[in-house]
């Protein structure tokens, strides 16, 4: 694992942290592009939490009897159309939030704390420590995201973990958990190699402060603005991962339903005169990554003043 120093927060005069998020917030309040991408993450998410504000159709309410051989455009009973199981487009479209918004902070918020964990206990200890964490992140870091998750999905294809929620969702974020811990470790480690010098560190440690004291009252804080840049841009790739799953048959399941499935139902009907069934989950998706994408690189610019151009 590289020793490359990466940005941390700041600290004050007397040699306390200073408190980044505070500092990043009065940033961010005065960003138009983020008070932008804010507003879109803020409607998923109420769409997410509240699918009922925005349709009262059930995605389900398509049974197979009532499917039809072409699918219909716009119109006032279905305002996006139907698919060619005469399933409403909105409503398969708001309600495949849940699932894609719901993976992507359950393999974040889990990657965060593995990530954290382990790269404050490799950079605070080095030795024996340092090499097994760093050895391990390595292997892991070799095989690419994407093709581990289509190869430990494959062989599970078959598995049915149940029609709720969590169970859909349950395999595709154990398998992006599993390859998703590594960034935060390498982070974490770099700003604990820098900050445990610190003089009121050393001071900490020299009044008796135990490891675990110093590691999380002292150490931790350092780390924070860099972890806390790098949350948007990984919700955002787990959202396009669970979409490129769910694409390929091996994410999210029907009967559950997400954006990455309706991409992959709507793809067969572009050229046949029934492009609105790509459009609107595909649409969303990509106002969703942007967003996030424009958020993470906000934070990160607030965060650290140094990579403002």
């Amino acid at each position: 694992m590289s020793d490359a120093a990466t940005p941390t927060p700041t600290t004050g005069s007397a040699g306390t942290p200073s408190n980044p998020l505070g500092e990043a917030w009065r940033t961010l309040r005065r960003r138009p592009d983020t008070i932008i991408a804010t507003a879109v993450l803020l409607v998923f998410a109420v769409m997410a939490a509240f699918p009922q504000l925005f349709t009262t159709t059930s995605p389900r309410s398509c049974p197979i009897r009532e499917a039809r051989t072409d699918p219909q455009g716009w119109g006032s009973e279905h305002p996006l159309g139907t698919d060619a199981l005469g399933c409403d487009v909105l409503a398969t479209m708001v309600h495949g939030v849940r699932p894609s918004l719901l993976l992507a902070l359950v393999v974040v918020g889990v990657s965060v704390v593995i990530g954290v964990t382990l790269g404050l206990l490799a950079g605070y200890y080095l030795g024996w420590v340092d090499y097994l964490i760093s050895r391990t992140v390595e292997v892991f870091l070799v095989v690419p995201l994407l093709l581990a998750a289509l190869l430990v999905l494959s062989l599970f294809k078959g598995v049915d973990l149940g029609a709720g929620t969590f169970n859909v969702i349950l395999l595709p974020a154990v398998v992006l958990i599993l390859f998703g811990w590594m960034p935060y470790a390498r982070y974490v480690r770099a700003s604990t190699l820098e900050a445990k010098n610190l003089d009121y560190v050393t001071a900490a440690r020299s009044l008796g402060a135990s490891d675990l004291r110093i590691m999380v009252r002292h150490v931790l804080p350092n780390a924070i603005g860099t972890v806390t840049a790098l949350l948007p841009t990984s919700v955002a790739g787990v959202i396009s991962a669970e979409a490129v799953l769910s694409f390929l048959g091996i994410g999210v399941r029907p009967p559950a339903t997400s954006w990455g499935i309706q991409i992959e139902q709507g793809s067969q009907w572009v050229l046949g005169g029934s492009p609105h069934i790509l459009l609107a989950p595909l649409i969303c998706l990509v106002a969703t990554v942007l967003a996030l994408v424009v958020l993470g690189d906000a934070l990160r610019d607030a965060l650290d003043p140094r990579l403002t151009a």
